[in-house]
């Protein structure tokens, strides 16, 4: 449910009602997302195709944590490296044929040492292939929602096909972050040795501001500098996607310059806690006579700083609404504007089961709705 409600805000334009206008930003395309309510905060060319470089390694780490999740990988599991993943072009961890590497290495040296032949070998243990591996990725970023991805290596080399955008990439981080939480750790360690060769994590921010804890840097000649950051701070979490700029220094001025930006405009609200009921619609032909309408899980709002008290709803029920009806199911949408501002519409759910009535309730009911339809 809370997954659909982000993907719905995902979907919304860009706000336009914030009272302190974003700054401007050095980039090709950019995007300030608010990871709590899924809400887009500002974006520059949000859908414009891109090259995500590096930023590619976050479906690469998705897939990898999905396989020890599932336990087709272990994290002491020695992995073999092939000459493919040895000969890997640019950055590397510098993994070797002849030593067998543990999936737990090549993960840190994936994300923290942006390792090209990590990936290759990492795709390699998961499907064979880096080919069959990029397979995968596609299928995986079609689940997610990724409309404009594509990938056709598990490193980022550039390719004329391997494209994505910065709100594709909001989804992708986000989605990572959220279901592999006992892995995302790895991003905000600050450097990492192997073979006796220690490398910094080239996010800058992780050194600069203590609230940043990820997520991954990028770059080739063609794409330019690129940074996915996310800062945590009093338990709100705010993402950045800069993607195009001139220089490290300049992404991470510009990534910082968002985040600061967010915090500042925006204060998160929590509209609705879970399992409240925003509305108890009328049920005909249940055993009960009314079912309590919500989210399953707290419903939360991004809106400008000293704005919470503008918010107006309105609710919109299915009717009539007949049993049985099931927990979670949608019965109604909660329509939400700030001042005269439309904000989005938000599906409200049934937060208890309703089974049916007896034969002569059901009748009952039935006789009453034919009535009341006169």
């Amino acid at each position: 449910m809370l997954r659909r409600i982000i993907l719905l805000l995902l979907a919304l334009p860009t706000l336009a009602f914030a009272q302190l206008a974003p700054p401007p930003v050095a980039a090709r395309a950019w995007l300030l997302l608010d990871v709590g309510s899924g809400q887009v905060l500002t974006a520059e060319n949000p859908d414009q195709r891109i090259e995500p470089a590096s930023l590619t390694k976050l479906m690469t780490a998705y897939l990898a944590f999905a396989a020890v999740k599932g336990k087709t990988l272990s994290l002491d599991q020695t992995i073999p490296v092939s000459p493919k993943a040895w000969k890997a072009p640019g950055s590397k961890m510098f993994i070797e044929p002849q030593t067998p590497v543990t999936v737990k290495e090549l993960l840190h040296g994936m994300i923290v040492q942006s390792g090209n032949d990590a990936c290759v070998a990492l795709a390699e243990a998961i499907a064979g292939s880096e080919e069959a591996f990029a397979q995968l990725m596609n299928k995986e970023a079609a689940r997610l929602g990724l409309k404009n991805t594509h990938f056709e290596n598990a490193t980022g080399l550039p390719h004329p096909s391997h494209l994505t955008t910065v709100r594709d990439l909001s989804v992708l981080a986000t989605a990572l972050i959220r279901d592999f939480p006992e892995f995302y750790s790895i991003y905000s360690v600050k450097e990492y040795t192997y073979n006796k060769i220690k490398q910094p994590n080239r996010n800058r921010l992780l050194f600069l501001d203590p609230t940043v804890d990820g997520v991954k840097t990028g770059h080739t000649d063609s794409a330019g500098y690129c940074l996915i950051a996310s800062a945590k701070r009093n338990d709100r979490r705010l993402l950045s996607v800069v993607v195009g700029t001139t220089s490290d220094s300049v992404r991470a001025q510009e990534s910082q310059k968002l985040l600061n930006w967010g915090y500042l405009a925006y204060d998160t609200v929590k509209v609705y806690s879970a399992n409240q009921a925003v509305t108890e619609p009328r049920v005909w032909k249940g055993k009960e006579n009314t079912v309590k309408a919500g989210f399953l899980n707290d419903f939360v709002l991004s809106v400008p700083k000293g704005d919470a008290d503008k918010l107006k709803a309105n609710v919109v029920s299915q009717q009539p609404l007949l049993a049985p009806i099931a927990k979670g199911q949608q019965i109604g949408t909660l329509q939400l504007s700030l001042g005269d501002k439309a904000i989005g519409e938000y599906p409200l759910v049934a937060i208890d089961e309703v089974p049916q009535a007896g034969w002569f309730g059901r009748l009952w009911d039935a006789l009453r709705l034919w009535i009341k339809n006169l």
